[in-house]
This record gives structure tokens, sequence and C-alpha cells, in this order.
């Protein structure tokens, strides 16, 4: 059976990747006397902690008007036929059973707004055809030694794109609880995947909170983004880290956490989230990061042979760990948000 909760979370990455290209690399209008092209987008990620591996494939389109407009007709972005696709593994020059991409229909994206401006200009929300999306995906574990290659046959071509897996890692620091200090800082450490490139670091300091006339203890959170670091080589093993700031995460506390009388809180544990792409997957981010000015053209980057797009490798560790008895005790005492030491 799906995990349909991961499914939702691996396809909204999915969509988000290509409705942020979509949008970044076309204009809102088109020569309706150009030549139209059969251009395929695919846009996949590789995970050896998932069973299943979620692919989008659609096509370029083009028309008279607005292209945003036109995006919001699925026969515009998707087949009208299922084309035959695999994932086929290669480890130590022996190819591996093929998984074979079947197709599913997601029912809840978001559905599209159109909202007119004072101006009397068009604002599409979520321009991309809603509430359903066609998406390919093919179920099984994938051999963390083996490099695999997506192969779409579209009858007349095959297109192709291989990628190897992002190997596991370890966070090595904080090891027993994690401290934030008015007066210091402190970092988390972490030794360098096999395969990866790019690690992408954020905490979730948890908490409960009870108010009045609640009977029920709600858990929250509040999220915070440390940064992004890159190893030197994808060859896995090298010492990285990433700085955290002690007063930074007092005053992010105090931001994001209303003082409201008579309501309770108590200190849970911190949630340590390190996201690791591979360096296909790094270097397309970095491409399509907009770091450049406006004079340069920006360049379009794809590992699909006979198509655009990308497909990579990622992997996200997590680590859960205490908070210090001293960073409880500066919340409770020195801050006045309601936090209270837990009965024993």
């Amino acid at each position: 059976m799906l995990n349909i909760l991961k499914m939702k979370n691996i396809i909204s990455a999915i969509l988000l990747i290509s409705g942020l290209i979509i949008i970044k690399g076309c204009s809102t209008d088109f020569d309706m006397y150009a030549e139209y092209k059969d251009i395929t987008i695919i846009y996949g990620m590789a995970d050896i902690s998932e069973d299943t591996t979620w692919v989008k494939i659609t096509k370029a389109y083009t028309g008279p008007g607005n292209a945003l407009l036109i995006a919001q007709n699925p026969d515009s972005n998707n087949y009208p036929y299922k084309l035959s696709a695999k994932l086929v593994g290669k480890k130590n020059g022996n190819e591996l059973e093929p998984l074979i991409l079947d197709t599913l229909t997601i029912h809840n994206k978001a559905v599209t707004e159109i909202i007119i401006n004072e101006n009397g200009d068009t604002i599409i929300i979520n321009p991309f055809y809603s509430p359903n999306q066609v998406v390919y995906y093919a179920v099984g574990n994938l051999d963390k030694d083996a490099e695999y290659t997506l192969s779409i046959n579209k009858t007349d071509e095959i297109l192709t794109a291989s990628t190897q897996l992002v190997d596991n890692f370890n966070i090595s620091k904080p090891i027993n609880r994690i401290a934030f200090s008015p007066t210091f800082d402190g970092s988390i450490e972490w030794g360098s995947a096999k395969n990866g490139k790019r690690y992408e670091v954020s905490l979730r300091f948890n908490y409960q909170e009870l108010a009045p006339g609640y009977a029920d203890t709600l858990r929250k959170s509040v999220n915070w983004f440390l940064g992004v670091r890159s190893s030197k080589t994808a060859n896995g093993g090298e010492s990285l880290e990433v700085g955290y700031s002690g007063p930074g995460f007092f005053s992010l506390i105090q931001s994001e956490l209303e003082s409201i009388p008579n309501v309770e809180r108590w200190v849970d544990d911190v949630d340590i989230t390190i996201a690791c792409g591979s360096q296909v997957l790094a270097t397309y981010l970095d491409i399509n990061s907009g770091g450049g000015n406006l004079l340069e053209e920006v360049p379009i980057y794809s590992n699909i042979v006979g198509g655009s797009g990308v497909f990579a490798s990622r992997h996200t560790i997590m680590k859960s760990i205490l908070v210090s008895s001293t960073t409880e005790r500066d919340l409770i005492e020195d801050y006045d948000l309601g936090f209270k030491f837990k009965s024993k």
C-alpha cells in the first residue's frame, strides 16, 4: 500500500519544481505562427529511503495568447496517451530487474484562481491545471550501489536520464542534547554522503501548548532554516557543519510565539533535518537560483537526453534530540511566553 502522506509530499515537491521552471522558462506570449515541436519535460527524484519513485512527465506547449492561461488546460501539458517508461538499475556491470512506471491521478492539487487587481491586471494563482494532475510512478526499493537510468519510449524516440543515488549519512553533532544560549553560538555537524553534493539544514523546535478552555494539549513547532552547504566532492566522508546563533534562537521564539495570558507551554524536542541532493540536482538548483544580474542570459540546464528537465537523486535524514536543561530554564525564567517546567 502506498504511503499517502509521503506520496503527497513527494508529488508536491515535483510539481513545485516543474511549475517554477515553466514559469521561469517561458514568456506569457507566443508567436502563433511558430512551428510546434514536441518537447518532453521530465522531473523526478530517486531516493534510497523511498519505496516509490515519482516522475512528472509533461510536454511543452504553444498557442496564441497568454501562456499562463493555456497552462490551465490539461491537454496543453499532458500526452493523450500513456507513455512507456521504466527505471533500470545497473550494478557491477549487470542490469537489475527493471521497474515499470505506471500512472496515477492526484485529485487534490490546489485549484487555480484568477483575480483582477486594482490596475486591471490578471493575476493567476497556481497557474497550472488543477485539481487533477497525472504523475508516473514505479514501486520498488532502489539499490544504493546501482546507477539508475530512466527510459521513456515515445514511439518515435527514446528519452533517457541517469543518476547515481545519494547514500545515507549521519549527524555527528549535537550528540545527546542541543543547547541554545543567549551568550554563545553552536553548530550542526555531519559527514557528507557518497554521491551527495548539496545540503540544506533546518531545525524544528517543538513545544506543547495548553490554552484556557481546552482539554487537550497541542503539539506545535517553530521552523528555522539554517542554510546550505556544499561538499568539495561527491565521494562522501567529508566533515561539514553549519552554525546557528544562540541569541538568534531566542529572538526567533519571541517573534513566532505570542505571549498569551494563562497559556501554558512546555519545551519538547528539536528535529534536525538535512536534505542532501546529488551533483546533478545541485547544479540544477545553482543555475536556476536567480543569482545572476539582469544582463546575463539564464542558461538552461537539463540532464534529459532527448527532452528537458532533471532526473536526479536526493536523501533526507532527521535526528530528534532533547533540548538542554539550561535552554529550557532560560525560556522559562527569562521570557514571558508561558513556558513551565514539566511536572514529575
